[in-house]
């Protein structure tokens, strides 16, 4: 079709074919580690990058390139390439960027599981991290120097619900000449595309809402495309000739599609961090319903988060679809279908209360994972952010008496329900 399709329609088509050899409709799993090649030379210009198709599996999978490919339509990327988990997905996005010696600016409000990644893991390969307030566009700019390669920030940061302000840190990113990656999980290309909004790379767990239904892990990492790889010298994995991929220039070759082919043929290649095709087949069933469960998911937490804040036992909600979030004028310009459905509430009588709380709700599910169809919570402060000091604690919205809450898609008013009691249980 010449007319560009909605996004209703995209999460349904995009990336997905009648197969050839069966006509089969739905994406097929090719459970399969090799393909075979039609002659030597076909095999050479495959390995050489001349030509586009399927080595070996740990590289590319019709089934996983399906699943890339329908992503990267709906946030508007020129390419995409998934890999075996979101923090999978975060190294990948770095790895082409990044030398020994290098550093990434990152948000303060991030995952917990981020931020040690940030501030430990990445210490191995010789990168560093600083974290900065990105309500502060002074203090963010300020932390950029000549070994900074890349500025990464979440969408609506995990656990608080914190919206970023991405027009403004793409601003910031476009000033020093720098990517800005923006982790998308939380919101879904649904409800932010920030492409659109001047991030250049966006990367996902697609284990939580693209996926939407708790099976399978996964990440994809989605390149806009437009970023200028060669204008600085600071990128040389895709402006110099590449070592480990017989002397290609990937930006001079392959222009817009330079950072995503790198992603596949050296990061896979050498890395390894691969999405197996049953898991991208769950993902890509996972997304045909994405704009759906979006809408219910946060038309549910618009209502537990206002029966929260009005409720006595609660010390504070950090929901940014309240009118009391000073985030909400962010909404419109970021999240114009809304603000997701993860956030964080505080009660009153601190962490005692707090696991109290979680040990007495009944349909709400007591896991580490979020973007489930069911409700889930988790006590942060002692789980998915225990490992962080008090102070990074406090920075990324995981004081000791707040909840965290990804609101599903069940009846608004058995959720509520399920809350009124624990904290009555709670408080008793």
């Amino acid at each position: 079709m010449s007319r560009q399709l909605g996004f209703d329609t995209l999460q349904i088509h995009a990336g997905a074919r009648p197969d050839p050899a069966t006509g089969a409709r739905q994406v097929p799993i090719y459970q399969t580690t090799a393909y075979v090649f039609r002659d030597a030379d076909h095999a050479a210009a495959l390995f050489n990058l001349q030509e586009v198709g399927y080595i070996y599996s740990r590289l590319t999978n019709p089934t996983v390139s399906a699943l890339a490919e329908r992503i990267a339509a709906l946030e508007g990327g020129a390419g995409a390439f998934c890999c075996s988990s979101g923090h999978a997905a975060q190294v990948m996005a770095l790895f082409p960027l990044m030398q020994p010696g290098t550093n990434v600016v990152a948000s303060t409000r991030l995952y917990g599981g981020t931020v040690q990644q940030l501030t430990n893991m990445i210490k191995k390969f010789g990168w560093s991290a600083k974290f900065v307030d990105f309500d502060d566009l002074a203090a963010l700019e300020a932390a950029v120097d000549d070994n900074t390669r890349a500025i990464f920030c979440e969408s609506i940061a995990n656990p608080g619900g914190y919206i970023t302000d991405i027009p403004a840190v793409a601003k910031v990113a476009a000033k020093v000449g720098l990517p800005l990656i923006v982790d998308n999980t939380s919101a879904t290309p649904y409800l932010c595309r920030p492409i659109e909004l001047g991030a250049t790379i966006v990367v996902h767990s697609t284990t939580k809402y693209l996926t939407g239904n708790g099976t399978v892990t996964g990440g994809c990492v989605v390149d806009s495309g437009t970023f200028d790889w060669s204008a600085s010298g600071k990128f040389p994995s895709l402006s110099a000739p590449e070592p480990a991929y017989h002397g290609l220039k990937f930006h001079e070759a392959l222009g817009g599609m330079a950072f995503t082919f790198y992603g596949i043929a050296v990061g896979l290649r050498d890395l390894g961090m691969t999405m197996n095709p049953q898991a991208a087949h769950y993902t890509l069933m996972g997304i045909e319903t994405l704009s759906l469960r979006m809408q219910r998911h946060v038309e549910n937490a618009q209502k537990v988060a206002a029966w929260l804040e009005a409720d006595p036992r609660v010390e504070v909600v950090t929901y940014a679809g309240l009118d009391s979030s000073p985030y909400k004028s962010r909404v419109p310009t970021v999240c114009p279908k809304g603000a997701g459905a993860l956030f964080t509430f505080g009660v009153k009588g601190g962490y005692d209360v707090a696991v109290k709380v979680v040990g007495a709700l009944e349909l709400f599910s007591h896991v580490a994972n979020l973007g489930d169809t069911r409700s889930l919570v988790i006590h942060p402060a002692s789980t998915t952010h225990r490992q962080l000091t008090p102070e990074q604690q406090a920075a990324s919205g995981a004081a000791p008496n707040m909840l965290r809450v990804s609101i599903g898609i069940e009846d608004a008013k058995d959720i509520i329900a399920d809350l009124d009691q624990a904290l009555t249980k709670a408080g008793g």
